[in-house]
């Protein structure tokens, strides 16, 4: 599977787990009800899309330049580092004025969701490409225009 079919298929599963989680882990980490943890879980994850199709098209231009193909272990930490890092800056600011905590506050519960969503990543990204295969970026081949 290649193409935007990947990508919405990626997106859809990565986000549905991923609202679940978050909603779990800010009504632990708050006290916010699951309600209002569940709708600050769904606008992180509409954050998180555009932030997903933008840094895996902006990822996978740059690795379809590469003279070494594959996912090696470095290049997949690479990827859940860099995706992870740029999301903080996107939804330190939205957490606090939902939560109506500082943005210290909301930083620290960020990292704390960091810490999960660094380890869902990585291994989300493994397992995808183990059922769906490789991206044509990762196996050397022409990458449509």
């Amino acid at each position: 599977m290649q193409g935007l079919q990947r990508r919405i298929v990626y997106i859809s599963l990565y986000e549905g787990i991923a609202i679940v989680a978050a909603s779990a882990g800010l009504t632990l980490m708050s006290d916010a009800g699951l309600g209002h943890s569940g709708l600050l879980a769904v606008g992180a994850s509409v954050i998180a899309v555009i932030w997903n199709l933008t840094f895996n098209a902006l990822f996978e231009r740059w690795e379809s330049r590469q003279a070494v193909r594959g996912r090696s272990l470095k290049r997949r930490i690479a990827h859940a580092i860099g995706f992870e890092g740029g999301l903080i800056a996107f939804l330190v600011p939205m957490l606090a004025w939902g939560l109506g905590v500082s943005l210290w506050q909301a930083l620290v519960m960020d990292l704390g969701l960091v810490v999960f969503f660094l380890v869902y990543t990585f291994v989300f990204n493994w397992a995808f490409d183990r059922v769906f295969g490789l991206p044509a970026s990762a196996m050397g081949e022409a990458q449509p225009a």
